[in-house]
Parts: C-alpha cells; structure tokens; sequence
C-alpha cells in the first residue's frame, strides 16, 4: 500500500490511485482519486482520474458512485480522447445490473470503428444470461441490425430450450438476416412427451477396485444411488417410469471421456452426475452440445451452471446461499450494520462476498469484511482485532472450521454481546459447540440439508430404505431421492426441455428436504432454509409456504 495516501500533491494522489486499483483496494482508490475528478481541481488529468475512479467504484461493485462519475466525466471532459472507453464501461455497469436496454443504447454510441472488438465480446459475454424471453425478443427488435444480439438470441431458441413452433418465422428470419449456419440452428427434433425417459447417472463407482479402503470412500457415491433407485421405484409405483442407466466414471477424466463418446449417451432423456469438478465442466459442455438436462448432484459452484441452460445444481450454490441469508437478515434484523468473516476457500469467499454485496444493495452496511484461517489461532485473532460487537446489528461467520465456533461463541461470551450470528449448519456437528450454547444466543443457521424427521415423507423414505439397505439413510441417499423424485417428475410432466416451466415456478416443498425450486431462470435451487434453535429443536424460519 502507498505511504502516502492524501498527499496535497495531485499527481501523487493520482499514482497512489493507479497502485490502489493494481491491489484490489478499490475504495482507497476511490478515496484518492475523487478530489482530482472535479473542475475545480484544474488537474491536468483529471479525466484519466474520473474514468479510474469509476473503473475503482465498478470493481467494488458500488455502480452508483460509478455511474455518477461516468456522467461527469462525459459532461466536464466531453472532448477526452478516449471518451468511447467511458461509454464502454457504462455499458458493462448496465448490463450488471440488468439494464440490457440502456447497456446497448450507450455501446451504439460509441464511434464506429472504435473498441468494435471488445464491445462484441462485452455482448457475448452477458446476452446469454438474460432469462427472461420476452425482454430478449424485444431487443431484438429494438436493435434489429446488431448481429451479435441476434445470435444470442438464436442460441437462447436453440440451444437454450426456449424453441417453440411459434418461434419458427422469426428463427428463419434471423438465420437469413445474419447468415447463421442452419445446421447449428436447426432445433433438436423430440417427442413433447413420453411414456418412459431414459436417464444417465455418471458418478464414480469405481467397482475395478473392490478394496474395504475404497469402498468406504466412496460409500456417499453408493448412498447417492440407492437413494435414486428408490426414487425410481417411486414414480414407477405412481405410473412415471424412469430408466436408470449407470455409468462408472472412474477417478479421473479419461474414463469420463470415454463414456461421453458412446452414442448412447447422446440419446439420453437426462443426465445426473458428475461428482467432481473436472469433470463437471466436461459434462457441461456435452449437455450445451447435445441439449439435454444435466443435473449435478453435490456442486454448490455457481460459475458450474453460468451461461448453460442445460446444466443444473441439484444444491443452492454458496452464492445463493448467501444473498437468501442476507435477504433474510435485512428483513428480520433490527440493526442495520454487519461484520462479515469468511473462511480462506472458494465457496465461503463467494459466500462472504456476495452477502456484502447483497445486503448493501438492500440498504445495509457491511462495515467489515474479512477473510480468516480458522485453522490458525492468531489468524482469528486478527478477523475479530479492532471490533466492538456490542456496537454491530450482527455478525455473519462463513466458515465451517471447527475452531472457528467455539472461538466466535467464546468472544461473544467475553464482550458480553448478544447480537445476531449467522452461520453454516455444520455447527451443529461439532463436538466443541453444545447445543445449549446454541439455543441460548440468537444462531441462525444456513441449513440446505435439514430433514424434519417427524414428517411423514420422512419417516416413510426411510423405512424403505432401511427394508432395501439394511441401514438407516444418509444425507447423501436422502439427496438422490430428492433430486431423482423431483427432476423425473418434470420429465413426466413437462418432456425432456422444462427450463421454462421451472424458470416461470417457484419453490416447492421437497418430498423429504423444505423446498427445491429453480424460478426466475436460477440453475441452482433458489430455496435455503434458515433456522434457528428453539428450546433444543430447530426450527424452519422461512418454509417455502411462509407460514
């Protein structure tokens, strides 16, 4: 970091801002960039600061600031050279907010001849996440000669699931317009519906090596499955076949490959699988290729099913886990302000990161966003150095390490602060948080796995299970029961391309989880239940019912 921050000298300022943005630190970039923007200032590169004050505030995702400074850099600076890159990044702050129309209204205004390049892949890059057709079809009529949002669009017929007979003269009309390749626009012939579906489950079995070591880590593949069978044996009893078709992918990605070459695959109705991640996006890949429902059983990787509208996460990813926990915290708790700490990882960094952004979208106030070690002592020293909690609305702790609990609970107990806690189910698992501590503070747990065992559907599934199994269900045969049931359903209720039906309905409650549902185009499912202890019990504070 500079050592020289708020220098009365403007072009160190200026330096300072560059580095600031160099390091991530967008908002003390901000901080040292705004004083050189105005007029006033009479800096002789004041533009330059105006457009890397907006590129600061775009990165913190903080598009207000940056819109409002894009405005004064256009109406002070109209003669800047490099105005078309303004323009440019106005159109990127609209297209991540939604604002398709105005994103495409300001990169038409850009010269011809200028960014032509980066503006076409700014376009390719977030066309294809608008879910909602009947924007899309009126953009494209607004902009009837912009080639890129024409074969966006196509894509989103064709290969996107949204094909109907309806589409057929405009479909033509776009392939003559913009000489799309006709083989690749033709859609995918299927039969609406079907007496029985065939389905593919690839997921590492691993049966060449029948050693006690291996097959005890692999026992959640062999739960996932038998769950799915007794699905399966489910809507067969209710006059839903389904044929089950499994696949062993091996370890590694070359058996997987194998198996996505075999014609049959391509003839599947759906497919659910894989487990891990590399080969995940190869199976994502052959879904977008051969238009046919995937489902990934475990992922929470949102980035997994971004742009495919044939990949699906049976499990709501971390993503948005935390915008419903932020949601829920902004509507329920009297404080406005928060601390957010986020175990070093992947998903509890997206977790973190996106809880900030939702709750300040709201109104909220993150006041500080950390990333910890839990594993190291002194690494949650320094999460939690320099906060008064009794002063914070409440605190949100992404981590799943098992230090980090009874240290947070410990901390609470010593600044005598009784606050809201937001925090991962698998609290209740550890052997160092008793369930006393629990109950007796304000715990709010994010728990996408909860099975209430006194319901019916429950207790049925898994008396079941234990006649066919010989031992009591896991959370993983829970999963596959759930996801087979109700995915399968679709097929039978809808026909193998239901992305429309699930986009245009909401949650559901699940036959043994609180809900599943993919509205509003998500790929992941858009239902996470939060709970709390009451009087050693947990309790479901947001049922997909809202009662």
């Amino acid at each position: 970091m500079p050592g020289n921050l708020r220098s009365s000298d403007q072009n160190t300022r200026y330096q300072n801002g560059k580095l600031l943005i160099e390091q991530g630190r967008y908002e003390l970039a901000m901080q040292e960039l705004q004083p050189l923007t105005v007029p006033s200032a009479k800096f002789k590169r004041a533009p330059e600061a105006a457009y890397l004050y907006a590129v600061a505030a775009t990165r913190a995702k903080k598009w207000a600031e940056a819109e409002q400074m894009l405005n004064l850099l256009r109406s002070e600076y109209p003669t800047w050279p490099a105005l078309a890159e303004a323009y440019f990044l106005q159109g990127q702050i609209s297209f991540e907010q939604g604002e398709v129309d105005n994103a495409l209204r300001v990169l038409g205004q850009i010269p011809a001849g200028k960014l032509e390049t980066e503006r076409t892949a700014l376009k390719a890059t977030y066309l294809p996440r608008i879910k909602d057709k009947a924007l899309f079809q009126n953009m494209v009529r607004r902009y009837p000669q912009d080639a890129t949002l024409a074969t966006a669009y196509a894509d989103k017929l064709v290969l996107g699931g949204w094909y109907t007979e309806a589409d057929k003269a405009q479909l033509e009309q776009l392939i003559n317009q913009f000489s799309l390749d006709r083989t690749r626009y033709s859609p995918r012939v299927r039969p609406q519906k079907k007496s029985s579906y065939n389905v593919a489950v690839l997921l590492p079995f691993e049966l060449n090596d029948p050693s006690w070591e291996k097959q005890r880590k692999l026992q959640f593949v062999t739960d996932l499955y038998a769950g799915m069978r007794l699905a399966q044996d489910s809507l067969q009893r209710e006059g839903r076949p389904l044929q089950l078709f499994a696949y062993d992918t091996g370890a590694d990605t070359l058996q997987l490959k194998r198996l996505l070459a075999m014609p049959e695959l391509a003839a599947m109705d759906m497919i659910v699988g894989p487990v891990y991640k590399s080969g995940s996006k190869l199976l994502a890949r052959f879904a977008l290729e051969h238009q046919i429902i995937t489902i990934n059983p475990l992922s929470q990787d949102a980035e997994l099913v971004l742009d495919n509208p044939w990949h699906y996460l049976y499990e709501p990813s971390s993503v948005t886990q935390a915008r419903q926990a932020a949601q829920f915290a902004y509507n329920n708790f009297p404080g406005r302000t928060a601390v957010v700490l986020y175990e070093d990882n992947k998903d509890e960094k997206a977790f973190g990161e996106t809880y900030k952004t939702t709750y300040e979208a709201l109104g909220g106030k993150v006041q500080v966003l950390r990333r910890i070690n839990s594993d190291v002592d002194e690494s949650l020293a320094q999460g939690f150095a320099g906060i008064d909690l009794k002063t914070v609305g409440h605190l949100v702790m992404a981590s799943e390490g098992r230090k980090a609990g009874p240290y947070t609970l410990g901390l609470l107990q010593t600044q005598g602060a009784r606050l809201p806690l937001i925090t991962f189910a698998s609290w209740l698992e550890n052997a160092r948080i008793s369930m006393e501590q629990l109950d007796a503070r304000d715990v709010y747990l994010v728990y996408p796995h909860y099975l209430d065992k006194t319901a019916p559907g429950v207790r049925r599934f898994r008396q079941l299970y234990l006649q066919q199994q010989h031992l009591p269900p896991s959370v993983f045969s829970s999963i596959g029961f759930e996801l087979l049931y109700y995915f399968g359903s679709r097929l039978h209720e809808y026909g193998s391309t239901f992305q429309n039906q699930l986009a245009n309905s909401g949650p559901v409650s699940g036959t043994l989880f609180q809900g599943i549902g993919y509205p509003a185009g998500g790929h992941d499912n858009q239902y996470v239940p939060i709970t709390k202890l009451e009087r050693m019990e947990v309790e479901v504070l947001n049922p997909v019912d809202g009662r």
